[in-house]
C-alpha cells in the first residue's frame, strides 16, 4: 500500500536507520527514512517515532544503512529533530560501556543521559507560549495551526489531545511549526510547565522611530523634562538613527530605570503609546565576565603541589590529591581549569552534591563567567537542555555539575576534576543504570585522551589502592592555607555523663558548655546528626508497640513538622496516634533524635540564638540550599544543624565549633564500609572548624571514646587509616581486593522470589567457579514497596580477569529464568560496585 505525499514516497531510494530508544530492552529498533528525510539523517540526531500500537517515543540515531529488517517490516521515521548531531561518537561509546560494566541495556543510559526536555514522547504536554501574542506576530497561521493555538488559549493539551482534535495521526510538523514561530512551548511533565526566563523590555513605538518625527516627539515633552529624561536615556542606549534596526530589540526597562529615572515617567510614555513594553526570553545562564580578574595567587605549597599534579600528568592520567581540610585544594583546581581552558579543552568540574555547588560556583563564577555552565538535578529539564545545548555551540567549555554531567555532550574534554571524589553520593541506586560518576569519569578520560584530577581530603580506599599499584600518582598537600590550623578535638564520654547524671537529654556537658562559649563568643556553630526527621522511632511505652510501614519492613519515622510518621523508602505516612491501637495507652514516647528534633531542643537550650536545619526536608526547593548557606554565611544564623549535607566543602568564616552528636551508630552500621564512611564524614565535618587564623574545636559524642577510629581521627593520620583498611579488605576479600556484585530479586510473592534465588545460586555455582557467590540472602531492609527481597552477592578478584564472562553469564542466567512463566515477573537488579 503506497503512502499518498512526496514525505513517504516508496518509490525513492529506500534508506533505514538503527535507533536507539530510551526503553530498557537490549536492542536497537529498524525505522525506515521518509524520501524528505534522506541525505539529512545521520548518527547522533534525535527521531521521533512510533512505538507498539500508540506511542510515540524520542529516539537516537545509531547508523544509516540500506538494509531492511529480516522479520518485520519497519515503519516510518515521523520527524528529524536535529539538524546535526547532539549525541557524539564518544558520548555512544561511552553509553556502550556503562551499559556492559553496569549490567543494564543501552536504553536505560540513554534515558538517564538525555535531560526529560529532549525526550518527546506521546504525552508530551503542548502549550501556548506566555510570549505569544497573536495581533503582534507577523508569521501567517494555517488553519489547522489556528484551530490548536485556539484550543490552547483555554488549556494545555497532550500529543494526542492535539492529533485527536486535528483528525491526524502525524502531527509533528504542525507542532514543529508552530514552535519554530514562537506561538507553542513543548514540556514533557504535567507537573512543571514550563516558564522561560524572560526580563522587561521598552522600545519607541515603530510611528516615532523616523527622525522628523522624534524631532516632533522632543517639541511636544520640552515641557515635560522628567518624560525627556528618559527618551534621551533610551536614545544613549539605542543608536535608532543610525540603526533603525535595534529598536526591535530595545533596551531592558531595568536600564532605564534608576535614581534619575522614575519608573512612573516611563509608564506615562507607555501608557502614551510613545514606547512600549515586550517580554525578552533571556538565557538562564551565561554568567556576566568579571570586570576584572584578580590574579589567582597560589602559597608556595600551593605551587609546589600543582607542579607536582602537571609532572604527574605527563606520565599518568589519573592524580589523586589528598589535601587536608582548608588546605585550598580549590586554588589549585582553578589554575589547572585556566590552563586546560587556555589550552583550547573543555573542561568536567565534578561536585558530589548541591551543597558544594552553590559555595563553589559563586567564586568559580567570579573567575570563568560566561564560559561556566552549571547541570544539577534541582535545575528543571528546560535548564538542563539549555546547558546541553550550550555545550553543543561552544558555548559552554566549561561545567561545574552533580553525577549525571558525565552524561553531556563534551568534544574535546581536557580535563576532569571528581573534587570530594570519595563521597557516595556519586553512586546512582535508583534507578538504573547504577553507575559511579567518578568511575564513569576516568573512562570518559580514556575516551577523550583526557587527564583526570581526584581530590579529597579523606580519599577512598579504591582510589588509595590504586596509586599503592602504580595506576594513579598520588600528591599530599598536608597544610592549610595560611595561618589557619587543624582543629582541636575533644571526646565527651556519653557513658561516663549517664553515671555522672550530667546529660541534656542527649546532649553531653561538653558539648552544651562548648556551644555556650562559642555563641557568647558571636561565633558560630555546626552540629552533624547523620539521621533526618524528629524521631527514627515511635513506642508505646506500656506494650512496646511500633509503629510499621504498611509497604517496607520499617518502622516510622516521626516528622513534628508534618505531625506524621513517615517511611524514608516508599513515602507512605500516618498520622501520630493520640493513643496506642494495641493497648489503648496514652504513653506514646518518640525514641531517639534526628535533625528535625535537635532543632527543637537547641531552640529551648539556647532561646536567644538564630537556629537552622540543612537536610532533605528543608532543602527540596531550588533554592533551599542558596537559602540556609546564605544565612549562615551573612551571620543571621548561629548553629547550623543538618546531616551529611553540611560536612561537604562548606567554608564559613565564623565557625569555631563543631559538634558530631552520635558518632557510634555511624561506626557499627553493618556494612563493610561503615568505618571508612565514619571516619570520612567525621573528618570531612570536622574540617568546617577554625577555617581561618582561629584554631576550632570539634566535640565527639561517643560511648567509646578509646576505640581505635577516634585515635586516627585525633592524629588526622588519614594514610595510616586507608593502609589498615587495606589490610582488612583484603584479609575479608573486600574490595578493592575483589570485584562485588549484588543482584537482588524483588516480587510481591516472597515464596517465589525465594524459589528464584535459590535456583539462580544453584545453578551460579555450578558454572562459576572463579567467585564466591554468597546467599540468597534478606537484605537488612527485606520488603520495600510491597516487594520482598532476596539478595546474592558474587565476590571476584580484581587480577582474576574474567569479569567480563562472568557478567555475561549473569545476564544470561537471569534471562534463562525470566522466561520460565512462573518467573516472568520477578525483577532481578544488578548493582556492580555497590557503595
Amino acid at each position: 500500500m503506497k503512502r499518498s505525499g512526496d514525505l513517504f514516497d516508496e518509490d525513492a531510494q529506500t534508506e533505514f536507520a538503527e535507533i536507539l530508544l530510551p526503553v530498557p530492552i537490549p536492542r536497537f529498533f529498524t525505522y525506515r527514512i521518509p524520501k524528505a528525510l534522506v541525505g539529512k539523517t545521520m548518527a547522533g540526531q534525535r527521531v521521533i517515532v512510533p512505538f507498539g500500537q500508540k506511542k510515540i517515543l524520542t529516539g537516537v540515531v545509531v547508523t544509516v544503512h540500506g538494509q531492511p529488517p529480516k522479520d518485520y517490516e519497519a515503519k516510518y521515521i515521523l520527524e528529524l529533530l536535529d539538524e546535526t548531531e547532539v549525541i557524539y561518537p564518544q558520548q555512544f561509546k561511552l553509553y556502550q560501556w556503562i551499559a556492559d560494566y553496569y549490567l543494564c541495556t543501552l536504553g536505560e543510559v540513554l534515558a538517564a543521559a538525555l535531560p526529560s526536555g529532549l525526550k518527546l514522547s506521546s504525552e508530551s504536554m503542548v502549550q501556548l507560549h506566555p510570549a505569544f501574542n497573536e495581533a503582534e506576530t507577523n508569521f501567517d497561521f494555517s488553519e489547522r495551526e489556528r484551530m490548536v493555538i485556539n484550543h490552547l488559549k483555554n488549556d494545555t493539551m497532550t500529543y494526542s489531545q492535539v492529533a485527536k482534535l486535528l483528525g491526524a495521526k502525524s502531527i509533528y510538523s504542525i507542532l514543529k511549526s508552530l514552535a519554530s514561530k514562537s506561538a507553542i512551548l513543548l514540556f514533557e511533565q504535567v507537573r512543571e510547565k514550563f516558564r522561560p526566563k524572560t526580563e522587561k523590555h521598552v522600545r519607541l513605538q515603530p510611528q516615532w522611530v523616523e527622525k522628523k518625527k522624534l524631532e516632533s516627539l522632543f517639541d511636544s515633552l520640552a515641557a515635560k523634562p522628567k518624560q525627556e529624561a528618559v527618551m534621551l536615556k533610551y536614545l544613549q542606549h539605542v543608536a535608532v538613527f543610525a540603526h533603525p534596526e535595534l529598536n526591535q530589540k530595545g533596551v531592558a526597562k531595568s536600564i532605564l530605570v534608576d535614581e534619575e529615572i522614575s519608573a512612573t515617567s516611563l509608564a506615562t510614555l507607555i501608557k502614551n503609546n510613545i514606547m512600549e513594553e515586550f517580554d525578552v526570553v533571556v538565557p538562564r545562564f551565561g554568567f556576566d565576565d568579571p570586570a576584572h580578574t584578580t590574579p589567582l595567587l597560589l602559597s608556595e605549597k600551593q605551587e609546589a603541589t600543582r607542579n607536582e599534579i602537571l609532572h604527574a600528568f605527563e606520565n599518568e592520567r589519573v592524580a589523586l590529591l589528598h589535601g587536608v581540610t582548608g588546605s585550598g585544594k580549590t586554588e589549585i583546581y582553578i589554575d589547572l581549569i585556566k590552563r586546560a581552558l587556555e589550552g583550547g579543552n573543555q573542561v568536567l568540574y565534578l561536585l558530589p552534591e548541591i551543597a558544594i555547588t552553590t559555595q563553589v560556583v559563586q567564586r568559580l563564577k567570579k573567575v570563568f563567567g560566561s564560559m561556566m555552565g552549571v547541570y544539577h538535578s534541582k535545575f528543571s529539564d528546560n535548564e538542563r537542555v539549555e546547558v546541553w545545548n550550550g555545550i553543543l555551540a561552544g558555548k559552554f567549555r566549561f561545567v561545574v555539575g552533580v553525577r549525571s554531567s558525565v552524561f553531556l555532550p563534551f568534544d574535546n574534554l581536557g580535563l576532569i576534576i571528581v573534587d570530594e571524589e570519595h563521597d557516595p553520593s556519586y553512586k546512582q541506586h535508583e534507578p538504573g543504570p547504577r553507575y559511579h560518576a567518578r568511575d564513569v569519569a576516568l573512562v570518559m578520560a580514556q575516551i577523550h585522551h583526557a587527564r583526570v584530577l581526584l581530590g579529597s581530603a579523606t580519599p577512598s580506599v579504591e582510589s588509595f589502592y590504586q596509586t599503592q599499584v602504580g595506576k594513579y600518582k598520588l600528591v599530599t598537600l598536608l597544610e592549610r592555607f595560611g595561618e589557619a590550623q587543624l582543629p582541636e578535638i575533644l571526646f565527651a564520654n556519653l557513658g561516663q555523663e549517664r553515671k555522672n547524671k550530667t546529660l541534656k537529654g542527649e546532649f553531653s556537658k561538653l558539648l552544651v558548655s562548648e556551644m555556650a562559649e562559642a555563641i557568647a563568643n558571636k561565633e558560630q556553630v555546626i552540629l552533624f546528626q547523620n539521621r533526618r526527621g524528629y524521631s527514627p522511632m515511635v513506642q508505646c511505652e506500656d506494650c512496646g508497640w511500633v509503629p510499621k510501614c504498611i509497604n517496607c519492613a520499617v518502622s516510622l519515622t516521626y516528622h513534628q513538622y508534618r505531625h506524621a510518621m513517615v517511611c524514608h523508602y516508599c513515602g507512605y505516612k500516618e498520622e501520630l496516634p493520640s493513643q496506642c491501637p494495641t493497648c489503648t495507652s496514652k504513653r506514646i514516647q518518640t525514641l531517639g533524635y534526628g535533625t528535625e528534633k535537635l532543632e527543637e531542643e537547641l531552640k529551648l537550650q539556647f532561646a536567644e540564638t538564630n537556629v537552622m536545619r540543612m537536610d532533605l526536608d528543608t532543602t527540596r526547593s531550588k533554592s533551599g540550599y542558596e537559602n540556609i548557606i546564605e544565612g549562615f554565611e551573612t551571620g543571621r544564623t548561629d548553629i547550623l544543624v543538618g546531616t551529611q549535607m553540611v560536612t561537604k566543602g562548606l567554608d564559613f568564616d565564623r565557625v569555631s565549633l563543631v559538634g558530631v552528636f552520635d558518632a557510634d551508630r555511624m561506626m557499627h552500621f553493618p556494612d563493610f564500609r561503615s568505618y571508612e564512611r565514619a571516619f570520612q564524614l567525621i573528618t570531612q565535618v570536622s574540617g568546617r572548624a577554625g577555617r581561618r587564623n582561629k584554631k576550632g574545636k570539634v566535640v565527639i559524642q561517643t560511648s567509646n571514646p578509646e576505640h581505635p577510629l577516634f585515635k586516627q581521627i585525633l592524629k588526622n593520620d588519614v594514610l595510616g587509616f586507608l593502609e589498615e583498611q587495606m589490610r582488612d579488605r583484603q584479609e575479608h576479600f573486600y574490595p578493592p581486593f575483589a570485584r562485588l556484585i549484588e543482584m537482588t530479586f524483588k516480587h510481591t510473592d516472597k515464596k517465589l522470589v525465594r524459589s528464584m534465588a535459590e535456583e539462580f545460586a544453584a545453578a551460579a555455582k555450578q558454572v562459576i567457579t572463579n567467585a564466591r557467590i554468597l546467599g540468597p540472602a534478606e537484605p537488612m531492609i527485606s520488603k520495600i514497596r510491597n516487594e520482598f527481597l532476596l539478595s546474592i552477592a558474587i565476590k571476584i578478584a580484581r587480577d582474576q580477569g574474567k569479569l567480563g564472562e562472568t557478567k555475561a553469564y549473569l545476564r544470561q542466567e537471569a534471562e534463562v529464568l525470566k522466561s520460565k512463566k512462573e518467573y516472568r515477573n520477578v525483577r532481578v537488579v544488578f548493582d556492580v560496585d555497590p557503595a
